[in-house]
């Protein structure tokens, strides 16, 4: 007798009939065991692809943090180059020569009695501007100051004053400003000839001025400050550097002294005794170093 078996329904095609179960469940392993696979190289690839895609950004972003930290370094480096200063102290210095002389002489006059000293100083008064008119300055420039009054007492031999009046002794100072400072010079020396006509004189040592220094101070503080520049330039020269900005600037005291002397005080020096003067001018300035 013949026996017929049916294959289960295994969902298959036609090429399936026929086969036994063992052979059908190999096939369906090997089937299941590629399709594995396959999805194994997918996710290789995909996983390969996305790496591919991320190096060149982690490329641009490492590119992009070298150049922001060169950019911060360079103005970080700009900065501190900005502040590098330099401090120089420039000078400037010219003999000048008085354009102004003021002359004063005093006379005076004592007597018991302070009438007669009075009348006797009036005498001297006259023989003095008589004699400054002969030495040809005008009356206009005589500037005559007023009488002062000394009382003498007597005093005892060991110097203490007694109380008792033993006279009067009255003086006047005569001024003369002008601008011929020879003249001056020689009637300070000559003005002692009053003393041989009768007159009690006093000739002053005059005092030689510089009526423009307000402007010549201003000349001498432009050239100081070149100085200052130059001897900045040239340090900076041998540094290898330049300078850049002034960035401060400080005037010194100016120093007005005799020809050719050496005489500085922290206060400033403002000389009116010689003709022929020096003018300093220091000044302290602060450079950018480039």
């Amino acid at each position: 007798m013949l026996e017929v078996c049916e294959a289960p329904d295994r969902g298959l095609g036609t090429d399936d009939v026929g086969e036994t179960p063992r052979r059908w469940i190999g096939r369906r392993r090997q089937s299941a065991a590629k399709g594995v696979g396959l999805v194994n190289l997918e996710v290789s690839s995909h996983r390969r692809w996305r790496i591919a895609g991320l190096v060149p950004a982690a490329a641009l972003l490492a590119l992009g943090l070298i150049g922001a930290a060169w950019v911060a370094g360079a103005h970080v480096m700009g900065f501190a180059n900005s502040r590098a200063t330099i401090t120089v102290t420039g000078s400037a210095r010219k003999q000048i020569r008085a354009d102004q002389a003021v002359w004063r002489g005093s006379y005076s006059a004592q007597s018991p009695r302070i009438e007669d000293a009075y009348a006797e100083l009036e005498a001297s008064g006259r023989r003095v501007r008589a004699y400054l008119v002969s030495r040809g300055f005008p009356d206009s420039a005589l500037v005559f100051s007023q009488v002062q009054t000394q009382t003498l007492y007597e005093r005892a031999p060991n110097g203490m004053e007694l109380g008792r009046i033993e006279g009067y002794r009255l003086q006047q100072t005569v001024e003369l400003r002008a601008n011929d400072v020879d003249r001056i010079a020689a009637l300070a020396r000559e003005a002692t000839e009053l003393i041989r006509q009768g007159v009690r004189f006093e000739s002053y040592p005059p005092e030689y001025l510089v009526t423009g220094l307000a402007d010549l101070k201003v000349e001498m503080l432009a050239a100081a400050t070149k100085d200052a520049k130059a001897r900045a330039e040239e340090m900076a020269k041998n540094a290898g550097s330049k300078i850049g900005r002034l960035r401060s600037a400080r005037m010194g005291v100016f120093q007005v002294t005799p020809a050719f002397s050496t005489m500085v005080t922290d206060y400033g020096v403002n000389d009116t005794s010689s003709m022929m003067k020096d003018i300093t001018s220091v000044v302290s300035v602060s450079f950018e170093i480039r």
